[in-house]
């Protein structure tokens, strides 16, 4: 009996009007490749795992790499997946390939995991592979002629959400390069100020408001010795060349760069739902982290290398404009006030040797994301009883335990 065309073109309308429809509530590019990811586990039932991983140069500047699940643990699908077999083919040839076997998948503790067949079709945009989009079966099973076709409708769906995000980044990164030329018409009015005043000028007039936030506070260690042996000018160059670094990861999440002090930033998330505020400030932090560590690697032999401490606190705060009055000017910025804002400055002046610290509300409304590492109840300047203490770092017992004596 021969197939139906006409159900199995009908199938793949109503899978892509289907994916169109969940994509269409969000903007966020991981978001989008993530529900992707899922969309193709669910049209290919042999799947083990469904991954892209993204080869664009630039795509650290506007997504997230996504994690693979064969592991024991979460680890980034590109540096598990980029030597396979099929993903060099596809890549090679620049067109889907499927391979009737595929090496295992040697975990961090030497197991390993037995795979069957492995598709691959790069993505490719204006003739550059931004993506492959690699599907790897259980053992013992064939993918189908169906299977191949919606993977590729998947690659095509991914294209287009990459081009879409790399061209909002470019665009971001024009409007930050003419915010820069223009910097120097408003220097004593933040970027945040400067949004509400032309989006929401009634603002301007309005008390303050209790509202749930998360505040990540980020200084660079070593600044102090920093300044004492450079000149003012390479300081300057080499506080600016880390900080904007950050600026990307910190607009990703949707936090907002509230107060530079020489070597720090203070950074809010006020989204309207507590969890979100916590979870876009760790990942903030994370990618930051990832960006002061690769920093570090490029530092010159024989200087002391940058680390970026953290810390970020979750709660209640009093959020809105401030205004700072002096002889010469009046100076504006939208700050979130109160207990929640101090601990997460002391977080990040307790932290050492690029920690994460976070307060136990954070803690709790990240539970079951990230492992987190309690370091007990310490002791903060200004701060009247001891707060537990946790780390999105395994290693800094010791440098805790070091501060909290400097601290109690």
């Amino acid at each position: 009996m021969k197939p139906d065309k006409g159900a199995y073109y009908r199938e793949r309308f109503e899978a892509q009007r289907r994916i169109l429809k969940r994509l269409a509530s969000t903007m966020e590019v991981n978001e989008i490749l993530e529900k992707l990811r899922e969309e193709t586990r669910t049209l290919v039932p042999s799947a083990m795992e469904a991954c892209i991983l993204l080869l664009d140069p630039d795509a650290q500047k506007y997504t997230r790499p996504l994690q693979c699940a064969l592991y024991g643990r979460p680890v980034n699908c590109l540096s598990c997946k980029r030597n396979r077999g099929a993903v060099r083919k596809a890549m090679d040839r620049r067109k889907g390939v499927v391979v009737s076997g595929s090496e295992p998948i040697t975990r961090h503790d030497g197991s390993k995991v037995e795979t069957g067949p492995e598709a691959a079709i790069p993505v490719i945009v204006n003739g550059d592979i931004l993506a492959v989009v690699n599907v790897v079966a259980r053992p013992g099973i064939r993918f189908t002629n169906r299977d191949f076709h919606f993977i590729k409708d998947i690659s095509e769906i991914v294209g287009n959400a990459l081009l879409n995000a790399k061209r909002h980044w470019e665009t971001t990164q024009e409007k930050i390069k003419i915010s820069q030329m223009l910097a120097h018409l408003s220097p004593f009015v933040p970027q945040s100020v400067r949004r509400i005043v032309e989006d929401y000028p009634d603002q301007l007039m309005q008390d303050k408001e209790k509202k749930e936030v998360s505040v990540l506070f980020l200084d660079l260690e070593n600044y102090t010795r920093l300044t004492a042996n450079r000149p003012e000018a390479e300081v300057n160059d080499i506080v600016e060349k880390v900080f904007s670094s950050f600026v990307d990861p910190i607009h990703r999440s949707g936090g907002d760069i509230n107060e530079t002090a020489g070597d720090g930033l203070m950074i809010i998330f006020k989204n309207d739902d507590a969890r979100t505020n916590a979870v876009n400030a760790v990942r903030s932090a994370l990618d930051i982290d990832q960006r002061s560590r690769e920093l570090i690697l490029g530092s010159a032999p024989g200087q002391h290398p940058i680390h970026v401490n953290m810390g970020i606190n979750s709660g209640m705060a009093l959020v809105g404009l401030t205004r700072f009055k002096g002889q010469l000017s009046t100076r504006m910025t939208y700050t979130a006030t109160g207990q929640v804002t101090n601990i997460a400055a002391r977080l990040a002046d307790l932290a050492t040797g690029g920690d994460i610290l976070i307060g136990e509300e954070t803690g709790k409304l990240i539970q079951g994301l990230w492992p987190v590492y309690d370091r007990g109840l310490i002791a903060l300047k200004g701060i009247d009883e001891p707060r537990r203490v946790f780390s999105l770092k395994p290693h800094s017992a010791k440098s805790i335990a070091h501060s909290e004596l400097k601290t109690a």
